[in-house]
């Protein structure tokens, strides 16, 4: 049989599993066998590949199979660390392995533009090829240093957000150098002659770039940059998949991208920001924020005293956020919540679309717990019911359920859509101190009347609960 044949028939089934994979992945109940089908896509355009290195006609060169051995050490490599460390994340570290990854992503596809353009192989084939190489190399380095650096801040290893006099210009000066040098490498593959050195100097300053653009963007868009770099390393592979002409990797590649722009666009509009804003702005700043004067005192209340109240109310809406992560607390949260059920209490579970520290953690965190799908909502489908809830809890959250993005337009969350926790008849907030959220502001539904807050780790906040409601029964 021809090879080409094999070659194409397996990456356009390669390409139908991306996409009914990616379809599947659209909803919780289906999300988990689309990953599966996605994966087994993949699975088939990396074996496929292979192919493309062997001559089954003729004999192969000793220089392919030595490519092919150390193709082959690398996938194993990979493979192990990736399954190892899957195994072992904790669900709290989940957005750093997700940022993580997807740096990965956006490092392999500026590789191969490194390869082709090193090599003279992307010149070869013409101006355009060469222009796809070189912004797929762009955008992958970018992706790849940005993905690291918001993988430090989430992970503690860089808890300072670092902004230089002059941030916007020096970004501004970086990217009109890049696509200057980006230009000459093009300009200069026409001749046949690209120098080595300028190849380096191109990716030296795409990945100072990525670096400058994430430094300076605080923890509470990080859920927003995430998706944007994962966007960015969907557009840097397909492009390289047009350089290296594989179906497989534009096709990938293209939905990867189109995905994750669309989830960026998703996000941005929920924190009511266009994205340019997000890389822009100063928000998430750990500054001052805004210390206007609250009216108004926290009054602290008893776990036992919040249990109790939620036991024998009829309808309560809990929100949870990274403090509840942090705690590893959601398992015992939704043995809570099985008791209130068993007592008859409508309890459900509302989600905002920017909690946590990546897109989906809350989903992903109550769905280890086994919450089902059914009583967890969305903002919009849930926020008008705040209005008729008895009791509204929160656990770990802050920006997203702050009172002030609706009428304070000092602050830098106003016009966000939050969650109107403030509406239901009483609220309580499980938080271990007094600090302020990512925003750097006070948060204004702690000093509502209707407010109590419940001091302490969500974990053991979560017990004490049980307990009190067990002793009831």
């Amino acid at each position: 049989m021809d090879t080409t044949l094999i070659i194409e028939a397996a990456y356009f089934l390669a390409a139908l599993l991306f996409i009914y994979g990616l379809k599947r992945m659209a909803s919780p109940v289906t999300a988990r066998s689309g990953i599966i089908v996605a994966g087994w896509g993949m699975v088939i355009a990396v074996a496929v590949a292979f192919l493309y290195g062997l001559d089954v006609n003729e004999k192969a060169q000793p220089h392919v199979w030595v490519n092919l051995v150390l193709v082959i050490i690398a996938l194993a490599i990979g493979t192990g660390w990736a399954w190892i460390s899957g195994k072992k994340v904790a669900m709290t570290d989940m957005p750093q392995m997700v940022a993580l990854y997807n740096g990965m992503g956006g490092g392999a596809a500026a590789a191969i533009a490194a390869i082709e353009l090193f090599s003279g192989n992307a010149q070869s084939h013409g101006v355009v090829v060469t222009i796809l190489a070189v912004l797929g190399g762009l955008i992958g380095a970018v992706a790849l240093s940005g993905s690291l650096i918001a993988w430090a801040k989430l992970d503690g290893r860089i808890n300072k957000t670092v902004r230089l006099p002059g941030q916007q210009a020096i970004n501004a000066v970086l990217f009109f150098l890049a696509l200057a040098t980006g230009a000459a490498i093009t300009t200069a593959g026409v001749s046949g002659e690209v120098s080595i050195t300028l190849v380096a100097v191109f990716f030296i300053l795409s990945l100072v770039l990525g670096v400058m653009l994430t430094n300076p963007i605080g923890g509470a868009d990080m859920p927003v940059v995430i998706s944007l770099y994962n966007a960015f390393t969907g557009l840097a592979v397909a492009f390289e998949g047009f350089v290296l002409q594989n179906p497989a990797m534009i096709i990938a590649g293209t939905v990867v991208g189109s995905a994750g722009t669309l989830l960026t666009l998703m996000m941005a509009k929920a924190m009511n920001r266009p994205v340019s804003n997000v890389i822009f702005s100063q928000f998430g700043e750990t500054g001052d924020g805004d210390d206007s004067e609250i009216e108004g005192s926290m009054k602290a209340a008893e776990a036992s005293d919040a249990a109790i109240a939620m036991y024998y109310a009829n309808k309560v809406i809990i929100v949870p956020g990274y403090g509840l992560a942090v705690a590893q607390a959601q398992h015992k949260l939704y043995e809570f919540v099985k008791l209130l059920q068993k007592q008859g209490v409508d309890v459900r579970f509302a989600i905002h679309p920017v909690a946590g520290r990546m897109p989906g953690h809350m989903n992903v965190l109550l769905a280890e717990a086994g919450v089902p799908y059914d009583i967890i909502f969305d903002l919009e489908d849930i926020n008008e019911d705040f209005a008729q809830a008895d009791v509204a809890i929160v656990l770990g959250a802050n920006d997203v359920v702050n009172p002030a993005a609706r009428t304070k337009k000092s602050s830098p969350i106003y016009g966000m859509p939050i969650l109107n926790v403030d509406m239901a008849q009483t609220a309580y907030v499980v938080k271990r101190g007094q600090g302020k959220g990512y925003s750097g502001v006070e948060n204004e539904l702690f000093y509502a009347d209707n407010t109590s807050m419940v001091y302490g780790d969500a974990q053991k906040v979560m017990a004490q609960m049980i307990e009190a409601v067990k002793s009831l029964g």
